[in-house]
């Protein structure tokens, strides 16, 4: 039986399962058309890291090398400590990621539901000081770290994300969502026999997990690119992250060497990369949240 001899109904019926298959492979198609212009460069940038410098600017470009070669990440580990520089920046991320969600969420919580005089506009002057640029206070920030003694060292890149544009961040978007917590959680938890502390901890801390997961993306991220404070605070290769050890790849002439700055720049990536696709699912929910109440 064709289908000119289906009875109309049914004809019509038939057309109208097939409108929602179409449109899904037209905003799929649309969607993989739009993702070029982002994904290309990350696989070029992939692909080339196995790749000699002559096939780097062959023309026309390659998408995949001729041969797969390991000689651009060997030459990685034999000029710099990378192993070690990569070490730096995990652990100086980690520290200040889980320093910034703590003293963040303490703050966000104590500006949301403790009610003191003045606390707007403490608030407000803590979100102004995220205004002004690091580049205006990088000066006397090296000399204060001078006068202190803690020049050429990690301790500055761990304690002042804390309480700097992370830590201030975080305050914002953990008071946003500790806004929109009924109060009557509160009084319950207060007639159990929680303090303060205990409601925080055990309650507001546990279902603030979206946000925190977010802002915790954000700081490691801002925490694992960080290149300012490291150049002007950091002196010794030694104690040298990611962001300035790949700069450090050049020949003696200072022009750059390509294939062993896209085989360490393939593998500064791949943590922060990894940390967002478990987690990105509580981003889109934590920025949500975050715009709730003001």
């Amino acid at each position: 039986m064709n289908a000119k001899a289906l009875p109309a109904p049914f004809a019509l019926t038939q057309r109208r399962s097939y409108r929602p298959l179409v449109r899904i492979v037209l905003v799929y198609g649309l969607l993989i058309i739009l993702s070029v212009p982002f994904v290309f460069p990350f696989w070029w940038m992939v692909t080339s890291s196995f790749k000699s410098f002559n096939e780097i600017f062959a023309y026309p470009p390659t998408l995949l090398p001729n041969s797969f070669a390991l000689t651009n990440y060997e030459q990685v580990f034999e000029l710099q400590p990378f192993t070690r520089q990569y070490w730096n920046s995990i652990y100086i991320a980690t520290l200040v990621t889980i320093g910034t969600l703590f003293f963040g969420s303490l703050s966000g919580y104590a500006f949301a539901r403790i009610r003191f005089r003045g606390s707007s506009l403490i608030f407000l002057l803590l979100l102004s000081t995220i205004m002004m640029p690091s580049e205006v206070t990088i000066v006397p920030l090296f000399s204060y770290i001078q006068d202190l003694g803690y020049g050429n060292s990690h301790v500055p890149l761990v304690i002042l994300p804390m309480f700097a544009g992370p830590g201030i961040t975080a305050a914002f978007m953990t008071r946003q969502y500790f806004l929109g917590l009924p109060d009557e959680l509160e009084d319950a938890a207060l007639l159990d026999g929680l303090n303060r502390w205990g409601i925080f901890w055990r309650i507001a801390v546990p279902l603030a997990r979206p946000v925190l997961v977010a802002v915790g993306i954000l700081t490691f991220l801002a925490s694992w690119n960080l290149f300012l404070e490291p150049l002007v605070l950091i002196t010794d290769p030694e104690l040298f992250t990611l962001p300035l050890a790949l700069r450090g790849y050049t020949d003696p002439y200072g022009q750059p060497l390509w294939g062993e700055q896209l085989a360490a720049t393939t593998m500064s990536v791949i943590p922060v990369l990894a940390f967002y696709v478990l987690a990105q699912r509580y981003v889109v929910e934590s920025f949500a949240f975050s715009g709730m109440k003001g």
